[in-house]
Formats: C-alpha cells, structure tokens, sequence
C-alpha cells in the first residue's frame, strides 16, 4: 500500500481545529474577525510616482537643454535689470559730444568719450547715427521682443486650446469651427498682419493682435486632432459612465495628455512671434522708431551691412535674434520628449 503525502497546509488547518476542539474555545476565541482598513488597501496600491517630478528629472539629463535654459533666463532677468544698473543711458535719448555740440554718431564699440555731464564713459556697443547707446537699446529691443513672443504665445495657447478642446469633445460644435477653419487657413497670416499693421496705430498692442487673429487656429486645429484620438478611450467611456462631469473629463483626462505637445506649440511660437515682429518692422509697418525692438535694430542694421565699420549694428542684434531662437526651439523639444511618460522609466 502506497503512502499518501499530506498537503503541510491542511495539516496545520486539522492541528488548529483539534487543539480548538480540545480546549473547547468559543467561536470568538478560536478565530479573529479582522476589520476592512481601506487606508491599508490604498497602501499597498500606492506609488509615489509624480508625472511634473518625473518630467523634470527627465528634463535634467539633457545637458544641452540645461543649458539654454539658463542662456535665456540670463537673458531675460538681464533685459529688466539692465535699466537700473549704474552708469546705463536711456535707449532713445541721442547723446552729445559738449565741445562740438554734435552727436556721436556711429562711434566704434569700445569708445570712450566725455558726456554732457562731465562723465567719463564707455560705449561698449558703440552708437547708432543718432547718437544712441546701442548697449541701451540691444536689451530694451530684446525686453520688448520677448514680452510680444509670450504674449503672443500665450493667447494663442488660451484660446486655442478652449477652442480645440469644444471643437474636437462637443460634436455639435465641429461643422462651425470646421467652416471657421476653412476661411481663417486660406488667408495669409502675413497679409492679416500687413493689413491690421497698416490700419492701426503702430504700437505693441496692434502687433499682438495682428499676430493672434489667424495664428491661435493651428494650435486649435491640432489640439482638435489630438482630442479626437484619446476622446473616446477605455477610460474616458468608463469615466462618462460613471458620470463624471464634462469640464472634469476635459482637466483630467484629456489635457494632462496634451501638456508635452502644448508646451512644443507654445516654445516654438515665441521665436515665430519674434520673427514676424522683426518682418513687419522690415518692411516698415512695425513698432515706431522710440520704442526699441530687435526689428528695428535689425531693419536699421541691415541698410549698414555693407558698410565693414558699421556692419557691427547688424551683428550684435542678430547674435541675440538667433541665441533666442535656436534656445527656445532645442528647450520646446527637450521638454516635449521628458514629458513623454514613455521616458519616466528609471
């Protein structure tokens, strides 16, 4: 007869029932009835995983990335100290040699001269043919040009994002933004900005809305694409089942999904703001000549490029035109890749 083996398991329930047996326990004492703690079941599901900590991380190892960032940061907190840093002369006011009585006009980076006031002081980017400080003006031009690049990209997010979110979830909607689509992408952005510029007062304030009119309908657009595809998920079916509201949907579900995508639009569509300020000032329709732009020092510049002694006011404003550009469009896809949740893997 074969011996027939015993699960350890069962061996030890049978110990426990006949030792409860033998001592005649109650029920109560024989087993423990262990209350349902909620808190302890979220602990054992828990991570302490953070979508913006891990992004951040991810954002961090690309060395490059780290380093613009810090380029156009500098730069940015250095066009609003610049004005109240010591011995600094007003961007528009023509500065005047007091024994000739005439301007320095032009003068060679470097130069050192006598002010009205007795002061000795050094041009470190030289002069324009008005005599300006072209130190002066370079940040002031870039204080400007920056301050109508987020402008610009910030409206275009604002409404382009609540205009491709209803064009792309509410379904009713889709015919009307379709046709506003259609009419708005046939017309030239550069002959809207033309137009408003020519009809309007030149000011920061027209070139902003010159530039908002027609541009925040791409970013509607591919917000629109993008709802589409995740619209109608696993989880947002489930979610409008359960009945959770549309504007929690939208916040929780959809947008989070977006945010890399967003930001790449949103980085991208600074130095495109720059850059039709600096079209518009070239064919003389942009900022007036006291309120100083990259534009305007770049319109002024290039009549001077063939000039070997002069060209260095075409130099100076390009070299920063160009830092800004290459740093925000490198920064836009680093940050779209680190938000990638594909790239939070440790």
């Amino acid at each position: 007869m074969g011996m027939r083996f015993k699960n350890p398991r069962v061996e030890k329930l049978e110990e426990s029932v006949n030792e409860a047996i033998r001592t005649k326990l109650s029920d109560e004492e024989a087993f423990k009835v262990v209350p349902f703690d909620e808190a302890a079941v979220e602990r054992t599901g828990y991570s302490n995983y953070s979508y913006w900590r891990s992004t951040f991380r991810a954002f961090r190892k690309n060395p490059v990335a780290m380093i613009l960032v810090c380029i156009v940061l500098a730069i940015l907190a250095f066009t609003f100290i610049q004005p109240y840093l010591p011995n600094q002369l007003d961007s528009f006011n023509s500065n005047i040699n007091p024994q000739t009585g005439a301007i320095f006009r032009n003068l060679e980076p470097g130069s050192k001269v006598v002010l009205e006031d007795g002061r000795d002081f050094t041009f470190i980017m030289g002069t324009n043919e008005l005599g300006q400080d072209l130190w002066s003006r370079l940040w002031g031009a870039t204080r400007t040009s920056l301050l109508i690049g987020v402008a610009v990209a910030c409206i275009e997010a604002i409404i382009g994002i609540a205009a491709g979110v209803l064009w792309g979830y509410v379904r009713q909607t889709d015919i009307i933004f379709t046709e506003l689509y259609n009419i708005l992408d046939n017309v030239p952005s550069s002959l809207v900005l033309i137009l408003v510029s020519y009809m309007m007062k030149p000011s920061v304030g027209t070139l902003l809305l010159a530039m908002s009119l027609t541009r925040w309908i791409g970013m509607a657009r591919f917000i629109r694409n993008q709802i589409i595809i995740i619209r109608d998920r696993e989880y947002n079916l489930a979610s409008r089942c359960l009945g959770t509201g549309t504007l929690t949907i939208i916040f929780r579900n959809l947008l989070p999904y977006l945010v890399s995508v967003i930001m790449l639009r949103m980085a991208l569509s600074i130095p495109e703001a720059i850059a039709s300020e600096v079209f518009i000032t070239y064919i003389g329709l942009g900022l007036p000549a006291e309120v100083p732009s990259l534009g305007n020092l770049i319109n002024v510049g290039r009549k001077l490029m063939l000039s070997p002694t002069l060209r260095y006011q075409l130099i100076y404003p390009t070299i920063i035109l160009s830092v800004v550009t290459i740093s925000f469009y490198v920064v836009g896809n680093a940050f779209s890749d680190a938000a990638d949740p594909k790239n939070h893997i440790n």
